[in-house]
C-alpha cells in the first residue's frame, strides 16, 4: 500500500463511519478501485477504525467523562445504568469476536457480499425510518433506552461486522424499530463501539498482527492520521444529520452504490 492510497482510504473511513452508509464497505470498494491488496486489509482496516474512535472520545469526551465519574461513586446511578447497558449491547459482537471472526475475515475479500450487505442496509433504513414515525415514543427506561433495546441494538451490531452492513446505521435502525428516540440511539451507537474496536486493535497489537502486516509503518500512521482529522470532522457536523435527517436519503444512497457494486462485480 502506497503513501497516498493510505491518505485516501483513511478520509473514506473517518467520513463515513458516522453515517449510516458503511465504512466498511466503502474502505473495500475503494481497496478495490485502487488495487489495493486483499490481504492488507484487515490491519489496515482496524488502524483506521480506532482513529475514528479515537474522534469519537474527542467529541464525546464531556459526556464520557461524566460516566467515568459516575461509574467512580461506586453506586447505581445514570451513569453507571449507561454503561452496564453499554455491556450489555456488547455482549453479541463478542461472541460473533470469539467465536466467528474467520468467518467474518473471510468475507471481506468478496465485493459482492459489500454490494448485497448495502442493499440490506438501505431496507433497513427505510423501514425503520417508516416505522420509527408511528413507533418511537417518550421511553420510561432510565437514560431513554431499555435493557432488553440495548441487547437489541447489539444485536445489530454484531450483525454488522458484515463489510457493506452500516454499523450506525444497523445500530441506529435497529434502536428505532424497538421503539428508541432517534437522538438517544444516536449517541448510544457512537459510544458502544469504543471498546469492541479498541479491543481489537489491542488484540492485534498484542498477536503480533502488526508485526507481521505487510503494510508499512508509513501508511499505518498516515492512514490512522487522515482517518481521525476527517472523522472529528465528520463527527462534529454529521452527528446532528444523523439525528434529524430522514434516514430514507442515506436508504436512497446505499441502494444506488449497492446495485453499482453488483453489476461492477458481474462485469
Amino acid at each position: 500500500m502506497d503513501w497516498w492510497q493510505a491518505i485516501l482510504l483513511g478520509l473514506v473511513q473517518g467520513l463515513t463511519e458516522f453515517l449510516p452508509v458503511s465504512s466498511s464497505g466503502h474502505l473495500a470498494i475503494g481497496q478495490e478501485l485502487l488495487g489495493v491488496e486483499v490481504s492488507e486489509n484487515l490491519i489496515f482496516d482496524v488502524t483506521v477504525h480506532a482513529a475514528t474512535v479515537l474522534a469519537t472520545i474527542v467529541v464525546f469526551w464531556k459526556q464520557i467523562w461524566k460516566l467515568l465519574c459516575g461509574l467512580l461513586k461506586f453506586k447505581y446511578n445514570d451513569e453507571t445504568d449507561y454503561i452496564l447497558k453499554i455491556a450489555v449491547s456488547m455482549i453479541p459482537v463478542f461472541v460473533v469476536g470469539v467465536f466467528f471472526k474467520d468467518y467474518v475475515e473471510a468475507l471481506f475479500s468478496s465485493l459482492a457480499v459489500v454490494g448485497v450487505a448495502l442493499l440490506v442496509t438501505a431496507l433497513l433504513l427505510y423501514f425503520s425510518d417508516a416505522v420509527s414515525k408511528t413507533r418511537v415514543k417518550e421511553s420510561a427506561a432510565r437514560n431513554g433506552i431499555s435493557y432488553a433495546q440495548a441487547l437489541v441494538v447489539g444485536l445489530g451490531q454484531a450483525v454488522a461486522v458484515i463489510p457493506g452492513l452500516s454499523r450506525s446505521g444497523t445500530t441506529i435502525g435497529t434502536g428505532l424499530l424497538s421503539g428508541v428516540k432517534r437522538e438517544v440511539v444516536a449517541q448510544f451507537s457512537f459510544l458502544m463501539v469504543l471498546v469492541p474496536i479498541l479491543g481489537e486493535a489491542f488484540l492485534d497489537v498484542v498477536g503480533g498482527d502488526f508485526a507481521a502486516s505487510s503494510i508499512g509503518v508509513l501508511p499505518l500512521i498516515l492512514g490512522f492520521v487522515a482517518a481521525f482529522v476527517s472523522g472529528l470532522f465528520a463527527c462534529k457536523v454529521m452527528i446532528a444529520l444523523v439525528k434529524k435527517a430522514k434516514l430514507k436519503w442515506f436508504a436512497l444512497y446505499c441502494a444506488v452504490v449497492g446495485v453499482l457494486v453488483l453489476i461492477f462485480t458481474l462485469l
